[in-house]
């Protein structure tokens, strides 16, 4: 696989996560990886905690949306001449130390987008709600009937994507709420991109507080669905060729 060979960027999309964006990126920086935060109109200090912290930072003149920031890191990644990039959320939950399973099973399977599943984890401590626990069957029961795949955790925010769906994603990319992980991993399926998943345990929140409210979240889920069930919208991702695998 081509991204093998090149260096790796973390991106982390945040918005007012300046109680546990530092010791996000002190794990990344610990493993040598280079971090780009990109902050979406924060309106604490995310930013200057990030940059003190040693990431790179770009910062957002308004709220995009978590899609909005990670496009604008896609941007960045291939304009900058990443051939892969890791999706990592800045409120601490996710395993960092699972990224090297992210890229070997990219490399080894010649995948286009690998997702760490905390379905798939017995060492996972989050514990959903009721709600989301709803939501996510439905979730997996309809990425399952769009793409004739069984992906256990299409809303993990914790995934590699590599070239030529990076490229592809850098010029078109959901930007509404679960557009980046749910509906961006049905679009790019339905495209013809391979996907997998491995293990990865994901854990509570210590710090800081989601932007997200339960009653607000399930809206939004609502809206998603409908987006994906119509096929509101159309994705223009360009279908991989036979000997782009990887």
């Amino acid at each position: 696989m081509s991204y093998s060979t090149q260096p790796l960027l973390v991106v982390v999309p945040a918005l007012n996560e300046e109680e546990s964006i530092g010791r996000v990126i002190q794990q990344l920086l610990q493993m040598r990886f280079r971090v780009l935060v990109v902050d979406d109109g924060s309106s604490d200090s995310t930013a200057s905690v990030a940059m003190a912290a040693g990431a790179d930072v770009l910062k957002l003149p308004i709220q995009l949306g978590v899609g909005g920031a990670l496009q604008v890191g896609f941007r960045f990644a291939v304009s900058s001449g990443y051939k892969s990039v890791v999706q990592i959320d800045a409120d601490d939950q996710h395993p960092i130390h699972m990224i090297s399973a992210l890229e070997a099973v990219a490399l080894e399977r010649r995948a286009h987008l690998v997702i760490g599943s905390r379905h798939l984890s017995s060492e996972t401590t989050l514990v959903l709600t009721r709600a989301r626990r709803i939501g996510t069957i439905v979730l997996k029961w309809l990425t399952k009937r769009a793409t004739g795949q069984d992906i256990t955790d299409p809303t993990s925010g914790f995934r590699i994507i590599c070239e030529p769906l990076l490229s592809a994603f850098a010029q078109d990319f959901p930007v509404n709420y679960l557009g980046d992980t749910f509906e961006a991993t049905i679009y790019a399926a339905r495209a013809g991109y391979t996907i997998e998943e491995v293990p990865a345990p994901m854990r509570p929140r210590a710090l800081g507080k989601s932007t997200i409210g339960e009653l607000h979240g399930s809206l939004l889920l609502l809206r998603s669905l409908i987006v994906i069930i119509f096929r509101l919208r159309k994705l223009r991702l360009p279908p991989v060729k036979a000997d782009a695998g990887g």
